[in-house]
């Protein structure tokens, strides 16, 4: 039989129905390409078709964010030295965390061949701020001790990873087993985004100090998995050129990239037509979105018309193209042009040992940045419909790995226990949610799963996380799981 006779029997009635959305598209494509010969640039007027259309019927109720900058500290930073404070902890210096806390628990392999678990404080100095009384360490997080009333903390976040590569995994996938659609990738499937000129899902892996002990970060983490692979998230070099090989070569002009483009599609779809291969959409798509890209992307990362009142907020780094800064200032004016996701993965917060110096590095790295993309986003009337997440894949021990004085300790992972902190579109502000109990070790009140966290999130977004849903090897596959998770409605506006 004839091989696009056969897939045309065999296909399934989703299967059938998608083609016929695969269809429209390259239909979409070419009025786009045609808008294109007639004068109607990338570079000029916006097209009237867009490029990156949400799926049918949603979101599934009005949403309260349209667009999502979620900034993500790999490595696991320590609650207990940043936004758990514990001051009775001072009084259990270097005693051994009692059995009836630790007990039955996992450890990791650093620390389980330990004959003492000895309690380490923290050093570093706390006091409550804002309207809201939020105990943080003002000490390294002055900036974003500032802003505590316009965000929701979750002091009582879990996970089921005790290692990062599953643990980011499973923050960003909603599983520890890789091969999963990434959160960017589910919303720029589901939502698609309002701007024509740029990727739906774009993500930065700025620079950190050279001190830190940073882990290998995987594109996994900003991977579409099972979905169509035009929905991976695209990241945006901080050195060089911003993505490699947009430019025209020497003595290419962009009427020349636009044939070569026009003929090229052209036989792509036929192609599509011919064998219904949803990885050709992809290919006609993303040569498209490379053509759009390079005058867009020279156009967003050219910061010299921002104001010296936004650089001074976001701090001397955010003219160094690569730095933390740079990238939260990039973040807010990728959602201020209509991109749905932004993801900022910053990497060194795996304190073992010396936690004291690194934790202090880091936070000076990023600190100013992360509070002034709150407040930029405020100031511009963006905060109310632009959701930022901020948090790590687990937290730390309260007790120390190695050496313990009272200057310098280590912690291990801890995935029984970490926080989060979200603000904007949706969430309530200056408001704290769950509790732990003396030793920042367990959860008292008020657990909050990652795909807890994930489902609220898809809330915000305006999806019912149980009908989001993508066909794959049998299942209907979804961002939460396979669980139940349920909405934590307490933290939400």
């Amino acid at each position: 039989m004839h091989p696009w006779i056969e897939n045309q029997v065999q296909q399934t009635r989703r299967q059938f129905f998608g083609d016929q959305g695969l269809r429209l598209g390259g239909m979409a494509l070419a009025s786009m390409a045609g808008e294109t010969l007639l004068g109607n640039s990338a570079s000029g007027s916006m097209a009237t078709e867009r490029v990156h259309m949400p799926l049918p019927g949603l979101p599934h109720f009005a949403p309260k964010a349209k667009a999502i900058i979620y900034v993500h500290f790999n490595g696991g930073p320590p609650q207990h030295d940043t936004w758990d404070y514990k001051p009775q902890l001072v009084d259990y210096f270097d005693k051994d965390l009692p059995e009836s806390v630790r007990g039955g628990q996992r450890l990791s392999t650093m620390t389980s061949g330990q004959t003492r678990f000895p309690v380490a404080p923290t050093k570093f100095k706390f006091q409550q701020v804002g309207e809201s009384g939020i105990w943080a360490n003002t000490e390294l997080m002055p900036y974003t001790a500032k802003i505590v009333d316009d965000f929701t903390l979750i002091r009582s976040v879990q996970t089921n990873a005790i290692n990062h590569d599953p643990a980011c995994t499973y923050v960003m996938t909603g599983s520890e087993v890789p091969g999963k659609a990434s959160f960017g990738s589910w919303l720029a499937y589901g939502l698609g985004s309002d701007n024509n000129d740029l990727p739906a899902f774009i993500v930065f892996t700025p620079r950190f100090p050279s001190d830190s002990n940073a882990q290998a970060l995987y594109n996994r983490m900003w991977g579409s998995g099972f979905l169509p692979t035009r929905f991976n998230g695209v990241a945006l070099r901080g050195s060089g050129d911003p993505v490699l090989y947009l430019r025209n070569p020497e003595g290419v002009l962009s009427e020349d990239r636009r044939a070569m483009l026009d003929a090229l599609n052209e036989l792509n779809r036929q192609g599509l037509e011919r064998f219904g291969d949803p990885e050709t959409e992809t290919r006609i798509s993303q040569y498209e979105m490379a053509f759009r890209m390079q005058s867009s992307v020279p156009e967003l990362t050219d910061i010299s018309q921002e104001s010296a009142a936004a650089l001074e907020l976001y701090g001397p780094d955010a003219k160094v193209p690569g730095t933390f800064a740079h990238s939260a200032l990039l973040a807010r004016r990728l959602v201020e042009r209509g991109v749905r996701m932004v993801q900022i993965l910053h990497r060194g917060w795996d304190t073992h040992g010396n936690l004291p110096r690194q934790l202090t590095n880091q936070c000076r790295d990023t600190d100013q940045a992360t509070a002034a993309l709150v407040l930029d986003l405020k100031q511009r009337g963006m905060l109310d419909e632009t959701l930022v997440v901020c948090g790590g894949e687990f937290g730390r021990t309260v007790y120390s790995q190695g050496t313990l004085t009272k200057d310098d300790y280590g912690r291990d992972h801890h995935p029984r226990n970490f926080c989060v902190w979200l603000a904007g579109g949706g969430i309530k502000r200056g408001y704290v949610h769950g509790e732990t109990d003396d030793f920042s070790y367990n959860v008292v009140r008020d657990p909050v799963n990652v795909n807890d966290l994930n489902a609220t999130i898809l809330h915000c977004m305006g999806i019912d996380h149980s009908r989001f849903t993508f066909k794959f090897q049998g299942l209907d596959q979804k961002l939460t799981g396979v669980e139940q998770p349920r909405i934590v409605s307490e933290i939400l506006s």
